[in-house]
């Protein structure tokens, strides 16, 4: 498995829209982060730090050192705020909240709260509030705000020309320092026939606006094991594929193992010891099969 966590829909493609919303949050998020009209500066004549990559390591080594008295530089080629404010800790603790409050109110029958038998999860509303959250967030990391903090702001693709310029489109950047700040970004596990589904990432995840039915998730880690208990909690049926014998294993046994009992009280169908995984789509569903030292069997 890969340092990402691969999410496969299982649910018809009308079940779940993967495009971005074109609602009033992402456009203003977009004009922040990534300003369309934006017109890159003209290069100082030498920068005492160019930082490439405006994700959260990138846009504190450039606040920090322009606070400081540097001539700062700073390069994006597509959104500021990187995974943290764009597909990452932002968008996930929002929809994560918002799932845990759900379950609150639906284990406070036991407390003698009266609770409607047919509550459910706005699965739009709660989307709607994550890019509300993000949008609002998204000033602290926005174009204008680091202009007015004196950094040289340029929206494009860096190229090392030698080893003190770098190009961004037709313009040169000279610097006395330079810090890589570019981070990573989902990549896909050798699987057999996933490329045959339409799977999600952490990249697109968070573009859905309808609650799929069923969702398999691939990986065991932090980010599957939060967004498995998280859509379980929302009413998706979601089976959840590790290749080891528990959840989480780069944590201690104990502590995992009392994370899995949650997420299997929330729902989870937590497949373990999974070997052979592959894909078969046929019709328009997903079927999967592993293989966990017997027979193949039909995951699910």
């Amino acid at each position: 498995m890969t340092n990402k966590t691969s999410t496969v829909n299982q649910a018809n493609k009308s079940d779940s829209i993967m495009s971005q919303s074109e609602g009033f949050y992402d456009p203003v998020l977009e004009g922040r982060v990534c300003p369309r009209d934006w017109e890159n500066p003209e290069p100082s004549k030498v920068y005492n730090l160019v930082v490439i990559g405006a994700g959260t390591a990138g846009l504190v080594t450039a606040a920090v050192a322009a606070g400081l008295g540097a001539s700062v530089a700073l390069i994006e080629r597509e959104k500021m705020g990187g995974d943290c404010l764009n597909v990452g800790c932002v968008p996930s603790k929002a929809i994560v909240a918002a799932a845990r409050n759900f379950a609150q109110v639906q284990k406070s029958k036991r407390f003698g709260v009266k609770v409607s038998d047919d509550s459910s999860i706005n699965f739009s509303k709660v989307m709607e509030r994550m890019r509300r959250l993000r949008s609002d967030i998204s000033v602290d990391d926005s174009a204008e705000r680091f202009k007015s903090l004196g950094v040289d702001l340029f929206f494009g693709h860096a190229h090392f020309v030698d080893g003190k310029r770098i190009s961004v489109g037709d313009k040169i950047l000279r610097f006395k320092k330079a810090v890589i700040a570019t981070g990573a970004r989902a990549s896909a596990p050798i699987i057999p026939g996933l490329e045959e589904v339409d799977y999600l990432t952490n990249e697109n995840l968070f573009s859905m606006t309808e609650l799929p039915k069923k969702l398999g998730i691939v990986g065991g880690g932090p980010i599957g094991a939060e967004m498995a208990q998280t859509f379980a909690r929302f009413g998706s049926g979601v089976t959840l594929f590790e290749k080891s014998s528990h959840i989480l294993n780069r944590e201690e046994k104990d502590a995992a193992l009392i994370v899995q009992k949650s997420l299997v009280n929330d729902g989870v169908d937590v497949r373990l010891s999974v070997n052979n995984l592959k894909f078969n789509a046929d019709n328009k569903q997903v079927k999967f099969f592993h293989s966990s030292g017997g027979e193949p069997e039909e995951g699910i």
